[in-house]
């Protein structure tokens, strides 16, 4: 990790958003994206990223057309994907939309690969959950495959072989830059490290520095099996405000309601007051003014050995803008604030 070669960040997963006491369409929150990633590339983030999901109130079910229309409107910001779900993409679909949208891009695409944690992708596209580990681990070894050689002969358990084929558009030479998600497995972690690949930790509550272990694993692993040292990256949620104040009003008005009701689905506690407030100061939410905001992110960069940050910025019905001041601070008071305090050596109280 160092201050140079830092980056910041977005991730979307198409949340719907309002505009005075008005929700925004599913159509208008697509071209609203679209508009925040020009927005994101004009303020000097490094990165942005979209999910997917299959669900009320998210639009990034088609995750390559929309990275394709942001493409054509930028310039020069990265793109690519917050979490793929691989178990149920085919491998071979997927290169091929992503070898496009590198093509469309001139060269800024990358992808992030998950297991899926949110699983209406499952039933939705004819898959069992009793498959969720094979599926993935079949279709991995597939993808990279497929990246790494210019002509596949593969058989495995969940699609049917392939012999001797050869995808177009061509990727460049070793593919595009692939990262696996992680969302707490230490087999996930150990997977990361026998391909070789950049490893996306997705802390979205607790403390984050409880994932060190997680690091130290990755490390030790990246050694057995003789590769050198590879990027590691933080995922997580917040909003950044002119104030603490605003920032934690703003926040806490329209991430309750969602993770109200996520707890229902997973049983999981239903948030509180005091709990919300300690996720800022502790725990996984990145929530406050710029500084605020900047110093946690330096102190995760140090602790977890990061050379990496996606600020997930949208939540269900966030307004249109609050979500541009969040991308308008990150960009011109955060990020530059970061690397500032990634040059300077750490104070011990």
């Amino acid at each position: 990790m160092s201050a140079e070669g830092f980056e910041l960040g977005l991730n979307t997963f198409g949340e719907v958003a309002t505009d005075g006491d008005r929700v925004l369409s599913d159509a208008e929150t697509v071209r609203l994206i679209v508009e925040e990633a020009q927005l994101a590339e004009s303020v000097g983030l490094d990165l942005f990223s979209v999910g997917e999901h299959y669900r009320e109130g998210f639009t990034d079910s088609a995750t390559p057309v929309l990275l394709a229309a942001i493409a054509t409107a930028t310039e020069r910001i990265r793109l690519g994907t917050s979490v793929t779900v691989l178990s149920t993409n085919d491998p071979v679909r997927l290169y091929h939309e992503f070898s496009t949208l590198d093509a469309v891009s001139n060269g800024r695409a990358q992808l992030i690969l998950g297991r899926a944690s949110a699983t209406e992708s499952f039933p939705l596209f004819g898959y069992d959950l009793a498959d969720y580990e094979q599926l993935f681990e079949d279709k991995l070894d597939l993808f990279m495959r497929l990246q790494w050689e210019d002509s596949v002969t593969w058989s495995g358990t969940v699609r049917s072989p392939l012999i001797k084929q050869r995808l177009h558009p061509r990727m460049q030479p070793g593919g595009i830059p692939t990262w696996i998600g992680v969302g707490g497995s230490p087999s996930s972690v150990v997977r990361a490290a026998r391909y070789g690949l950049p490893l996306m930790l997705a802390i979205i509550g607790g403390r984050p520095q409880r994932f060190a272990g997680h690091v130290d694993l990755y490390h030790r692993a990246l050694e057995q099996y003789g590769h050198a040292p590879k990027p590691i990256g933080q995922h997580s949620l917040g909003l950044v405000a002119d104030t603490d104040e605003e920032a934690a009003e703003t926040w806490w008005r329209y991430w309750q309601p969602v993770v109200t009701q996520l707890a229902r689905e997973r049983g999981f506690y239903k948030p509180t007051r005091e709990r919300y407030e300690a996720e800022i100061d502790r725990g996984a939410l990145f929530v406050g003014s710029p500084e605020t905001v900047a110093q946690k992110i330096a102190t995760m960069a140090r602790d977890l050995r990061l050379s990496r940050f996606d600020l997930k910025y949208d939540v269900m019905h966030l307004p249109r803008r609050a979500r541009a001041r969040s991308i308008e601070l990150l960009g011109r008071e955060v990020a530059p604030r970061v690397r500032e305090l990634l040059t300077k050596e750490p104070t011990h109280v």
